[in-house]
């Protein structure tokens, strides 16, 4: 994937148009996302040359740049453009006065035509370079037209105020999407600016993209966490909200994991990298928040379209108002001609295409700041939609720290003997309760996945081994049933982890584990959100399924559940629900990864730099807090709520100004005015997500 930055690019039609010729021209997956101006490209053989000419075939001016990593905030104020505004607006005011000062009309006239050529340059430079490319239905264009028209029928002050209006409400409007944009990326502005690297005794300063894995880097208190690593010496607290949303510091020892973008509060930290930056918890936050425009919502496209037979079917009604009454009804040219002038300042549909997608990248800037990352805005509107929610339970709704509370051997196996069996097989498992046998006791494993004839993990159920001739199981009652082992079946409320050898049983380990402490009333608000039913699938046992159902108030449960089983629970409630409603389903993103894609939305949660987890999921919870779920539902009704919003209030003007205007009750510089003015403000009210 590669990103352009479009320099220069302010009009929100010109990007559509751009997008589309771009397509026509080879890349198919063009997509420009005016919330950054950024151009985001997929094809392989990109040609740089070819691509600014399409661009500025469109936008003469445009500078088109490859995206560097880093996130730069832009200056706000073009002050060239202010200085012209200043002085054309001095000019207007002489030509406004000059009457009763006892200048003739040439000489008013003189200082409306500079005042109009100071704010009008660029406006009718880039009109004629779209005549030449029969490029008609633009705001420049449209404005002048509006605004020659005025001049020709002697509107001369009208015509000057027009251009000069639009000119301030362009400037202020470009101001306010520059202060919008410059803080949707201060949310995600995570990356460090350097790392210091120990060589040879002496920390030199390197940028993270040029630091290797393997290296030494120095971190200083107050200072970025640069690239992923692991630390060596020193300890620390760690602020992680800018990844995980969480305010609480995280006290970091030796050996343990840092993550880039973590800012270091106290201890100096001499920590090892383990990935290259490309490969970085920041690199891959920063990559799925500047790539979510691809996947664009269904109002979002609904825009594109609207907009592209807005403008040509107001402009078609504006040349008939101009033609048709004079001819027909003999009426006087000039007020109709007036009237069509007026339809012209209001059918530029900009307001529609740049607050819509700017109001969903400052809800994904939003939702990233709390440490939930989103695939694409597509996915705002079906969380905001959210009818069911089903969870996983195992690290999802109880902790995942499980803690082994029995080991019981059977048969002529001892104690000891159990565990080191149990060892043998779990050690080469990443499963969370494979882990926690390990860290029980002080046998240590021996064995590594080479030592094995046969190894294979069976979803669900346990693990199939065989070493030196001798088989070994270890799992849960499926799979010994499944190997027709005679195990000892419990009514225990714990997990139970059962093992055989060569057919003869083992024993089994119990093990525990802890309901989290938002479970509980992240249920409660899921239903005063108007959540219809809240379930939970696993793969334990009944009873355990039951206990847990009781504790937290679940609307329904599913137990003894095998992964495909979990898809086909998804998939009945899917069958019985309607068209509108979406169904959620939030899971550790590993072993979920089928259920979480079936489900209408996918939702991973506590699985930060996990690849397998980012890959699967359409939405990413980077800490371990199934609360943050209520935050995303929240944010993504928010944020849909505010397009909506605008789209309202954008479309009533528009259709109010164009009434007035067939109706003679309105003048072309009100008509701007309002235009301009409602486009400034739904552009602050789209950022409004951000507070």
């Amino acid at each position: 994937m590669q990103k352009y930055i479009l320099k220069g690019l302010w009009c929100a039609g010109c990007a559509s148009k751009i997008e589309k010729l771009l397509k026509e021209q080879g890349y198919p997956s063009a997509v420009i996302n005016m919330a950054t101006s950024e151009l985001i490209l997929t094809e392989k053989e990109i040609d740089l040359e070819k691509i600014t000419k399409i661009v500025t075939s469109i936008e003469p001016g445009v500078i088109v740049i490859p995206k560097q990593s880093e996130i730069k905030i832009t200056n706000e104020i073009d002050y060239k453009e202010l200085k012209k505004i200043v002085i054309s607006s001095v000019f207007f005011i002489l030509g406004i006065f000059s009457s009763y000062f006892g200048y003739s009309l040439s000489i008013q006239l003189l200082f409306f035509i500079v005042s109009y050529i100071l704010v009008g340059q660029k406006v009718l430079k880039k009109t004629f370079q779209n005549i030449k490319r029969l490029n008609f239905f633009d705001e420049n264009f449209l404005m002048s037209i509006a605004t020659i028209g005025a001049f020709l029928i002697g509107e001369y002050p009208e015509g000057v105020a027009v251009m000069l209006f639009y000119s301030i409400g362009e400037f202020f409007q470009n101001i306010a999407v520059t202060r919008s944009r410059n803080s949707i990326k201060s949310l995600v502005s995570i990356k460090a600016e350097y790392a210091n690297v120990l060589e040879n005794g002496e920390t030199i300063k390197v940028k993270p993209e040029n630091v290797q894995i393997g290296q030494i880097i120095i971190i200083k208190p107050g200072e970025k966490v640069p690239i992923d690593g692991i630390v060596l010496n020193g300890k620390s607290s760690l602020d992680t909200s800018a990844l995980t949303g969480e305010s609480t510091p995280k006290s970091i020892n030796r050996g343990e994991e840092v993550l880039s973008g973590m800012i270091n509060l106290s201890g100096l930290l001499t920590v090892q990298t383990t990935k290259n930056f490309s490969d970085s918890a920041v690199s891959k936050i920063l990559n799925l928040v500047e790539s979510a425009s691809i996947n664009k919502t269904k109002t979002e496209k609904f825009i594109t379209k609207f907009a592209k037979v807005y403008t040509p079917i107001i402009v078609f009604i504006a040349v008939l108002l101009a033609v048709v009454p004079p001819i027909i009804f003999n009426e006087p040219f000039v007020p109709w001609f007036y009237k069509a002038l007026i339809l012209l300042v209001i059918s530029c549909p900009c307001a529609l295409v740049l607050s819509i997608p700017l109001g969903y990248f400052a809800g994904i800037g939003r939702l990233a700041k709390e440490g939930i990352l989103v695939k694409g805005s597509n996915y705002i509107d079906v969380l905001s939609k959210t009818t069911y929610v089903s969870f996983d339970k195992t690290g999802t709704l109880t902790e995942g720290k499980f803690k082994v509370t029995k080991v019981v051997s059977k048969n002529e196996f001892s104690g000891k003997k159990l565990l080191e069996i149990a060892k043998m097989v779990e050690c080469n498992s990443n499963h969370p309760i494979a882990k926690t046998i390990m860290d029980f006791g002080t046998i240590s494993c021996k064995t590594s996945l080479d030592d094995f004839e046969e190894f294979s993990e069976v979803l669900g159920k346990g693990i199939i081994s065989r070493i030196n001739g001798s088989e070994i199981i270890a799992g849960n009652e499926k799979l010994m049933e499944e190997k027709n082992i005679n195990f000892e079946k419990l009514d225990v409320y714990e997990t139970a982890v059962h093992f055989a050898v060569d057919g003869v049983y083992a024993g089994y380990i119990l093990i525990s584990d802890k309901l989290k402490k938002d479970s509980k009333e992240t249920v409660l608000e899921l239903k005063k959100l108007g959540i219809k039913k809240v379930s939970m699938l696993t793969g334990d046992k009944k009873d355990i399924a039951e206990k847990i159902a009781s504790e937290l108030n679940l609307d329904e449960y599913y137990s003894d559940l095998l992964p495909e089983d979990k898809v086909k629970i998804i998939e009945e409630i899917e069958a019985n629900k309607s068209k509108k409603e979406t169904i959620a389903f939030v899971g550790e993103g590993i072993n979920d990864a089928p259920v979480i894609a079936r489900a209408d939305v996918g939702i991973s949660m506590g699985t930060l730099g996990s690849d397998a987890a980012i890959e699967t999921a359409d939405v990413v919870i980077m800490n371990d807090k199934p609360s943050k779920l209520i935050s995303a539902i929240k944010i993504s009704k928010k944020t849909q709520n505010i397009a909506f919003q605008n789209i309202f209030v954008i479309l009533i003007v528009k259709i109010a100004f164009i009434s007035l205007g067939i109706f003679g009750e309105t003048t072309m510089w009100q008509a701007v005015f309002a235009d301009v003015g409602v486009a400034l403000l739904s552009v602050l009210n789209a950022v409004r997500i951000l507070k």
